[in-house]
């Protein structure tokens, strides 16, 4: 019976392996699918962090396994108390670890300032400046150098640095396109950076990774890369048929709605971003001294 109930065992991993397998061909991960420029170093960072990780994890799980099976019950093994020091072995399980957390602890230096979502990006090309404020639940993109607005649909040339600005109307919310590159945080009052460039043509999937109320779920937003003539007639476009946006309209706009479809602005006031997030500061009291 024992016999039987590792043979199960065994096997019931081996399942378990293949299932995982099938799983992931047929399912597409976003994140190990990167088409920009910072995504693609973020997806060769997390693959070299992983592949050292396993270095320990696989002999720890191998190891598990062997002595379970050594010492199991009913078999003899020899105990030997009195065994001296191995220190090929102390090394190993010691010297091995702490190798891994020097080479990651390196890694993670360069990376964290390589990939410092407000350092621009390197890059000849002239980049285009996008405001972000996450309302509930809906995002809304606004083209300051364009005159338009827009929401839940954010659009912009290939191969073009963009400069994101991003702030929030509604509770904290977490501004991410997987395939672009990582997240980064929404707040009221608060103006974070984020600079992201697609190296191809295509719509990604935008969202909230930060969990934000009852309409959570339906607070996505297509990122769409195109070529500068397709982006060029966009902004033609949503300012023949946009609606006017200023601040009486956004405040009607930032009302709590779910599942919001795209819709299109043509801006009626510049300085409706910095509006936006002065709303919520403190205004200075005289004879305070600030």
């Amino acid at each position: 019976m024992k016999k039987y109930r590792i043979a199960l065992i065994i096997l019931l991993l081996i399942g378990a392996g293949i299932l995982t397998v099938m799983y992931l061909s047929g399912h597409n991960i976003p994140v190990l699918e990167p088409k920009g420029l910072i995504s693609v170093k973020e997806k060769k960072l997390i693959v070299t962090a992983s592949l050292l990780m396993l270095i320990v994890v696989i002999p720890v799980f191998v190891f598990a396994i062997y002595f379970t099976w050594k010492y199991r019950e009913g078999k003899e093994s020899r105990h030997d108390p009195d065994w001296e020091h191995n220190y090929i072995a102390e090394f190993c399980w010691w010297g091995v670890p702490f190798l891994i957390i020097i080479v990651l602890a390196i890694i993670t230096w360069k990376s964290s300032h390589e990939l410092d979502p407000f350092k621009p990006l390197d890059v000849k090309t002239k980049p285009i400046t996008v405001q972000v404020v996450a309302l509930e639940w809906k995002w809304l993109f606004i083209y300051p150098e364009q005159g338009i607005a827009s929401v839940n649909l954010v659009q912009f040339p290939e191969k073009t640095p963009i400069n994101f600005q991003i702030t929030a109307e509604a509770p904290m919310n977490s501004f991410w396109i997987p395939q672009l590159g990582g997240q980064i945080y929404a707040m009221p009052a608060m103006r974070t950076k984020l600079h992201l460039l697609a190296n191809e043509t295509g719509d990604f999937r935008g969202a909230s990774s930060n969990f934000s109320g009852k309409g959570f779920a339906g607070m996505h937003f297509i990122a769409r890369a195109s070529t500068e003539k397709e982006f060029d007639q966009w902004v033609q476009k949503v300012r023949g048929i946009g609606q006017p946006l200023n601040w009486s309209s956004y405040k009607e706009l930032a009302e709590k709605s779910e599942n919001n479809p795209v819709s299109y602005y043509k801006l009626g006031q510049q300085n409706l971003f910095d509006q936006v997030i002065e709303q919520y500061t403190v205004p200075p009291q005289e004879g305070n001294g600030k």
